[in-house]
């Protein structure tokens, strides 16, 4: 989500501006020409505006570089991230301010959409600013109208049926499975709704170029897990329609929110069956904080399936395909996930879900052989290329810049991957093709006994259950205004009630049942005095 939220304010900011190198970003998703590319700018003056990710912001060779660029500001954005008593806690947003101090001092802000009272003063403690002023616009949305729908076993119909009384209008469909993403879109389209899925298992290509058609009004609805939507300016989005019950209050408000930013009238409408939303959100529970025994047994078979022995393993990166992970050693995969983002945060590891790999080459045959093996020019070029640019390349598998490597003079040029393939398939290379993956790094050597401290554990496991609770009776919820709730959840408590959520206008509408019923009955008597 912080790479789509990147892509999308550059691309804003650059269209104020005829230098595109007025703003970059600086994430997993560059390659090393890309990056170089970046610094370039910055160094030169051009960029004045630099997004980076947390996790980037943590590579000494990016703490370096900043260090020689005068800054004058920093923006911290999400900043809920920072607190673990947040919906969405990041381990990497606590290193920060560290690394601040580090670069170099400059006024701080930190902003988010989505903060209580305790999560406000938790970022402001982090990120040593406890005396900064503190600006707290209302939560209120009066143009949204929040509604609780029965998900019925017809919910797909439901859903269709929903988009077409609404034609030609932006929308956004929240699922928790990406299989669900996948269905849900497909049966959009087969209903003529042009629509389009987007989660993190997609590669980034994919991902930007629906991201860009969405927003371009290409596709009207984007079916998606909560990996899109984080900063995405569209302000027509006229319907956000959640399929699944929402963990907390506040993922469902901020992803509800991304409707109706131009101030006009849209709905947020959450699908819910009580029964088996209930059972669903108690099977969360054990799925995000599985039995600590499991997190040790997540550890152990995972160094052992990476090879990492006793007191090895200290600094160390690994791509990790969880699902041979959990085939190979019989693990439930939610699980696994949950283990490994605890071992996160207890400092044990560095895990990444589906960080962008560039892709890899080694040249397996030595310099004084390349020409025994009747290579034509582009395979030939190439090779040269290679062994300029990359002076390891013999040794080790070195990450390169495919489509910069080579432009072939012919008349029909061949594309630098379909060359490395053909390089590979004689066994002349080892070729790793770019790739989306999970990574691993070991921030300790391996450890005999795994320790889960009751802060880690017992409190988010605890504070977990308790803003699901808060979910649930929201959307259980028949007699109060919905906006009212979701205000008094984020400290406003004196607010008017909205008049427009599904609990308002039913309560209007009995309202005026009774008053009908009201003049019925005098006309009634009327009519009897006059009998």
């Amino acid at each position: 989500p912080l790479i789509a939220l990147m892509k999308n304010q550059v691309d804003a900011i650059r269209n104020y501006s005829e230098e595109d190198g007025i703003a970059h970003f600086l994430n997993s998703s560059l390659n090393k020409s890309a990056i170089d590319q970046v610094k370039a700018d910055v160094l030169s003056g051009k960029t004045k505006l630099l997004y980076v990710a947390p996790e980037s912001l943590t590579k000494e060779e990016n703490v370096e570089f900043l260090r020689s660029v005068k800054i004058s500001f920093y923006a911290i954005d999400e900043a809920h991230c920072i607190s673990e008593w947040g919906h969405d806690f990041r381990p990497e947003y606590r290193k920060i301010r560290p690394i601040v101090n580090e670069i170099c001092k400059a006024p701080i802000i930190a902003l988010t959409a989505t903060a209580t009272h305790k999560v406000r003063d938790d970022i402001k403690k982090n990120l040593g600013i406890n005396d900064a002023a503190e600006f707290c616009s209302s939560f209120n949305r009066p143009n949204l109208y929040y509604e609780v729908r029965p998900k019925t076993k017809n919910v797909d119909h439901d859903i269709v049926r929903f988009i077409k009384s609404q034609p030609g209008k932006s929308g956004i469909i929240y699922c928790l499975s990406r299989k669900t993403v996948e269905e849900l879109a497909e049966v959009l389209r087969a209903n003529d709704i042009s629509a389009a899925a987007y989660h993190a298992g997609m590669d980034s290509a994919m991902r930007s170029q629906t991201q860009d058609e969405f927003i371009m009004e290409k596709i009207d609805v984007i079916v998606a897990t909560i990996a899109f939507g984080m900063g995405i300016d569209k302000p027509d989005v006229r319907m956000v329609i959640h399929h699944d019950l929402p963990d907390t209050i506040e993922a469902y408000f901020q992803e509800a929110g991304r409707a109706g930013r131009d101030e006009q009238r849209a709905f947020a409408v959450l699908l819910y069956d009580p029964a088996k939303d209930k059972a669903k959100a108690r099977k969360r529970i054990t799925d995000n904080y599985p039995p600590k025994e499991f997190i040790a047994d997540v550890y152990h078979k995972t160094c052992d399936f990476l090879g990492v022995g006793a007191g090895s393993g200290q600094g160390h990166t690994f791509m990790l395909p969880i699902n041979d992970l959990c085939r190979i050693m019989h693990l439930p995969i939610l699980q696994t996930y949950a283990a490994l983002h605890l071992l996160t945060q207890a400092g044990y590891i560095n895990f990444q879900e589906e960080q962008e790999i560039q892709p890899r080459v080694k040249i397996l045959i030595s310099r004084r052989e390349i020409n025994d093996y009747g290579l034509n020019t582009e395979q030939h070029q190439l090779l040269e290329i290679l062994m300029r640019k990359y002076t390891g390349i013999f040794t080790d598998l070195q990450y390169i810049r495919i489509n910069e490597t080579i432009n072939p003079q012919s008349k029909e040029p061949i594309s630098t991957h379909d060359i490395l393939v053909s390089l590979a398939q004689r066994h002349i290379i080892t070729y790793i093709p770019h790739d989306t993956a999970n990574t691993l790094t070991f921030t300790r050597e391996r450890q005999t006994d795994i320790y889960l401290s009751n802060q880690i554990y017992e409190n988010h496991r605890q504070q977990y259950i308790n803003k699901l609770k808060a979910m649930v009776e929201y959307a259980d919820n028949t007699l109060y205004c919905r906006s009212q709730l979701l205000l008094s959840y984020f400290g406003e408590n004196d607010a008017d009630i909205c008049g427009s959520c599904d609990v308002c206008r039913s309560k209007a509408r009995g309202e005026r049942l009774e008053a009908r019923g009201e003049r019925l009955e005098v006309r009634g008597e009327r009519l009897e005095v006059r009998g």
